[in-house]
This record gives C-alpha cells, sequence and structure tokens, in this order.
C-alpha cells in the first residue's frame, strides 16, 4: 500500500474536530436549542487538559460529560474549551484541548463523531502480507452516528453496524453524492 504522505487521516480529523468547536462556540455564544445536549468524552491524561486532582484520579484515563441543563462559563478558543461543571455537587472548572475529544454524541439528533486519539500512531501494513493484494481498509477516523432510517427514506445504501444504544454506525459514504 503506498504510503499516505498527506496524512488524509490528520486533516480530516481536523476538519471534524472544526465541527465540534462551531457547535460548542454557538451553545457559548446562544445556549442549547431545542432539545440539543452534548455527551463528549476525552482522555483526561492527554496534553492541555485541566482537572482537580479528585477528578482526575476518579477518571484516570478517560471521562465523559454531559453539556445540557446544568453547565457554565462555556469558553470555546481555537484550540480548546473550557465549562463549568459540578460532580458531586462540588463545582469543576475543566479545560479540555480538542485534541483530547475522543468522541462527540448529540444523543438529541443521534449524531455522533468518534476520533482517534492524538498520539495514536499511523496505520502500518503488516510486512508479512506484503505480497498479498491489499484490502481495503476502513478509515479510522470517525464514525458518523445517526438515527436509524427505514428503507422508505434511505436513499443510499450503507453497510450498517448496531451500536448498544441501538444506533447505528454508516460510513462516510452514505452522505456522499452519487
Amino acid at each position: 500500500m503506498p504510503e499516505d504522505l498527506i496524512r488524509y487521516d490528520l486533516l480530516a480529523q481536523a476538519a471534524l474536530r472544526g465541527v465540534l468547536r462551531t457547535v460548542l462556540a454557538d451553545a457559548a455564544k446562544k445556549g442549547l436549542p431545542g432539545e440539543h445536549h452534548f455527551k463528549i468524552t476525552f482522555a483526561t491524561a492527554a496534553p492541555g487538559v485541566k482537572l482537580s486532582a479528585r477528578m482526575r484520579a476518579q477518571y484516570p484515563q478517560s471521562m465523559t460529560i454531559i453539556l445540557q441543563h446544568q453547565f457554565w462559563d462555556l469558553v470555546v478558543r481555537e484550540e480548546a474549551f473550557e465549562v463549568g461543571l459540578s460532580f458531586g455537587g462540588v463545582p469543576e472548572k475543566l479545560i479540555i484541548p480538542f485534541e483530547a475529544v475522543t468522541a462527540f454524541f448529540d444523543p438529541a439528533v443521534q449524531f455522533g463523531l468518534q476520533f482517534t486519539p492524538a498520539d495514536a500512531p499511523p496505520a502500518v501494513e503488516d510486512e508479512d502480507e506484503a505480497g498479498a493484494e491489499p484490502a481495503e481498509a476502513p478509515v479510522p477516523v470517525l464514525k458518523a452516528v445517526e438515527e436509524p432510517k427505514n428503507a422508505e427514506t434511505s436513499s443510499a445504501p450503507a453497510a450498517k453496524k448496531e451500536t448498544p444504544s441501538g444506533a447505528e454506525v454508516v460510513s462516510l459514504d452514505r452522505f456522499r453524492k452519487k
């Protein structure tokens, strides 16, 4: 398989993190519209993550926060966002770089993105299979999650995989114009 010198995987990650940044910036300015709310999972040990020692001890690897009714002081910058949340009645201020975010999900519309951690190495072809025909590998960059639709309303076929929550994971090809 030819080496990807452009690093499309990193470009796609940056673009999708831009979606997250835009959504959070809108919420910071206008509040959350309708029933929208966000579940954001991030690596607590990632560089730049700031949270209390108590929270870091409780969540040494990753943590999921929910921005819905009880959050405050949401500030969105180019590289990170900060937010106030209460954990067990104790107010906390978190600073989370976008590079630390591993998943974003809006349950109101069953939409989500899953990111490859920033420190994950690029996929490398196995040397034992160098002579074999390369398989079409799925892009490890993200998963777009949307509400399941019935066959009558879906215009494009897609490979589906059910998640434990009942949402389906679909490939980006489903959203491309044919």
